[in-house]
């Protein structure tokens, strides 16, 4: 597997501050992002931006990631195969105690001490490994037997969870994908799923018999996609409503007019009041984000920002002068 220097991603040191990671972030989303980008490649760069933010923005995530690289995630699960888990990278375990305990002859004997360990613990009838009886000796509620002899109990499969990162645009879409994921044991699994149109961050989606592989014919477990929803450097997601900011002169400000303002799939025109300062809202209702088939979408909020021309013309710095001259105005109050 090829590693994947999220740093060099998202072109940061490795000290780079949680405020730096989030403005390169930033940055490099505005850039690439799929439906203004012109680069080339701009969907695979985005998603790979958006890979490297997922885990460097967690500190857990990133602590997981400077320390084992790529392999974090089955850490974070309980441990790579071969690894120690979480917590016991100090110790040494000697199996040959334990398989001297339970009827092996030292280390060489350890599969037979753990078959003669198991058979104590759930009953199978002497050292041929029969089906267990009831009472004390029958099966947990976690496993079952199926009748194969020694190594017989047949086990479900873990569930296990694994983040989906989705562009803004993605989750409110949502729809048929097949995705290409990295579970917790460090696989790469692709799966089709098919999102509910408006999932929000938080919830997840159960795909059956995608988790970790059961024991002895035991079925598969399922596989948890729990939702994150990505920056956007356009909207802010506040439950269902999306909150934008749109940028206003100062004639605008003050004697009104109409302005376009961008919605995630098109565009609406609306009105700026007369007399509007910086930081006033204006709601366009249902244009937000979707909120599922039972539920209206949530508003789009326009958050106005006053502006000034950077550099002003004669002409302009004249009127400019007389507005100043002329008016009464005081913003900080009169005396």
């Amino acid at each position: 597997m090829e590693f994947k220097d999220y740093y060099q991603t998202l072109n940061v040191a490795r000290t780079a501050t949680p405020e730096e990671i989030q403005k390169a972030y930033r940055k490099l989303a505005r850039k690439f992002h799929p439906d203004v980008s012109k680069e080339p490649q701009a969907e695979t760069r985005f998603k790979e931006i958006a890979e490297a933010y997922e885990v460097l923005k967690d500190a857990d995530k990133r602590q997981k990631y400077d320390q084992f690289g790529q392999a974090w995630q089955a850490r974070q699960a309980g441990g790579a195969p071969g690894q120690p888990p979480p917590g016991f990278e100090g110790y040494s375990f000697d199996f040959g105690d334990l398989s001297e305990m339970f009827g092996g002859r030292g280390a060489s004997a350890g599969a037979s001490g753990f078959s003669n360990f198991f058979e104590m613990l759930f009953g199978a009838a002497g050292p041929g490994g029969g089906r267990p009886g009831a009472g004390e000796g029958s099966p947990r509620p976690w496993a079952s037997w199926s009748g194969e002899g020694r190594g017989g109990w047949a086990r479900p499969g873990a569930n296990q969870e694994v983040p989906l990162a989705l562009s803004l645009e993605e989750a409110a879409r949502g729809g048929l994908r097949e995705l290409a994921l990295r579970t917790p044991d460090g696989e790469t699994r692709t799966v089709r799923v098919n999102l509910p149109k408006g999932i929000r961050p938080g919830q997840s989606v159960r795909v059956p018999g995608k988790g970790g592989g059961g024991r002895g014919g035991g079925p598969a477990g399922d596989l948890l996609l729990r939702i994150e929803v990505l920056p956007h450097p356009r909207f802010r997601l506040e439950g269902t409503h999306l909150i934008t900011t749109l940028d206003i002169s100062p004639w605008e400000a003050a004697l009104g007019g109409e302005a376009d303002l961008r919605t995630l799939d098109g565009q609406v025109r609306i009105r700026i009041p007369a007399g509007t300062s910086s930081g006033r809202r204006v709601r366009v209702r249902g244009r937000g984000f979707p909120a599922g088939k039972s539920s209206e979408a949530g508003d789009l909020i326009a958050e106005l920002r006053v502006v000034v021309p950077e550099k002003l013309s004669e002409k302009e710095k004249e009127l400019f002068e007389q507005l100043r001259t002329a008016s009464a105005f005081q913003p900080r109050g009169g005396k």
